[in-house]
């Protein structure tokens, strides 16, 4: 443990005498529980998602944290939110899902893994309502089972109204700006309420092009710049492609997420899976695409090799899954060899000749 100050040691026990009842002053030796510590984290279905957002084994989004997914339509925003839930179902957690689009499948969600008998469902219409929903679960926690991890998934932000909308005739000026205004309020007291609890808040957003951008990045997302700024990790999702069977029949797409914000791990990261409509995201299928680009395993026609314990293990993609789930070992060491490419380790020291600057998305 590091040596403290003496003068940092006497501020900080005056400072909690003076804020009674509310502790403001930590150290960030390991020795106080801080606000901004993350004890938890939500899968998000993908383990390459999960390492590019957490940069560490087993990680996902931060519970105690906000979260926005976004992206263009059909992108696979809800799916991700969906999985998020299905995963705190898993972990023994309740999963909330405060639906603005009226277009939730029950067979869709059952095909991910939630269990919609347990799934709290929530519909409304209005930014307002969804603030006092949340708020009123933080409270209602507090109250009762405060140590019960929650997922909170809002879908979507983008589709919601506030009351002055619904009310306003559309000639009418003002209207407009009132959802980035009720947005920015609540997002301020939210943050901080969620932030003291076992509570992960995750906003689904659309993308909008900003007219007239010849440089930099050339989208935004709906709401104004709250979420934006109150989001610990900010996921991008861009629709890469059709996934189809010999029969030209549409099963999927592959997905690429880009962290275009992060603060439990580096951002900009990119992470590709694939997922199909029937059963959600194809993990160990990604897997196997991790593995075949770092060497992991030998590929020879239609067939894969694991050498694993001085044997080899001969497989096709369609039986990966199976052998994964019989062989804990096998799995494990597939999966820390996985980590151990794909998280990022800090250098002991960098040159300016080692780096390169990629002005493409320079804001003017």
């Amino acid at each position: 443990m590091a040596i403290r100050d003496d003068l940092a040691e006497i501020l900080a026990g005056d400072l909690n005498k003076k804020f009674k009842g509310s502790k403001v002053a930590y150290f960030l030796d390991g020795s106080d529980q801080t606000p901004t510590d993350v004890d938890d984290f939500i899968s998000t279905g993908s383990d390459m998602l999960d390492l590019a957002i957490s940069n560490r084994p087993n990680g996902g989004i931060a519970v105690g944290r906000i979260t926005e997914i976004n992206g263009l339509e059909s992108s696979g925003k809800s799916l991700l939110g969906a999985h998020l839930l299905a995963e705190t179902q898993k972990k023994g957690g309740v999963a909330v899902y405060i639906d603005t689009e009226t277009s939730v499948s029950r067979e869709f969600l059952q095909a991910i893994g939630v269990d919609i008998g347990s799934m709290l469902y929530l519909h409304t219409e209005t930014v307002e309502d969804i603030f006092e929903i949340i708020e009123s679960i933080v409270v209602k926690i507090r109250e009762s089972n405060k140590d019960r991890l929650v997922t909170i998934l809002v879908d979507s932000l983008a589709a919601a109204s506030t009351k002055v909308e619904m009310e306003a005739d559309y000639d009418k000026d003002g209207w407009a700006t009132s959802k980035a205004i009720v947005i920015s309020k609540a997002m301020r007291k939210i943050t901080q309420m969620i932030g003291r609890e076992k509570i992960a808040l995750v906003f689904t957003n659309q993308l909008r092009q900003k007219l007239g951008v010849m440089f930099g990045d050339p989208w935004t997302t709906s709401g104004g710049k709250a979420l934006p700024f109150h989001a610990s990790t900010r996921i991008r999702l861009k629709n890469m492609g059709q996934l189809k069977d010999k029969k030209n029949n549409v099963l999927g797409m592959k997905v690429r997420a880009q962290i275009v914000k992060n603060r439990l791990g580096p951002p900009l990261r990119n992470a590709d899976y694939t997922m199909y409509f029937d059963r959600g995201i194809d993990n160990y299928g990604n897997w196997l695409e991790k593995m075949k680009e770092h060497g992991i395993c030998k590929v020879g026609g239609a067939w894969y090799t694991v050498n694993f314990n001085g044997e080899d293990i001969k497989f096709q993609s369609k039986d990966f899954e199976d052998i994964l789930l019989k062989n804990d070992e096998l799995k494990e060491y597939l999966y820390n060899a996985i980590c151990e490419k794909v998280i990022l380790k800090y250098q002991d020291k960098i040159g300016i000749d080692d780096v390169e600057v990629d002005d493409t998305d320079a804001e003017e």
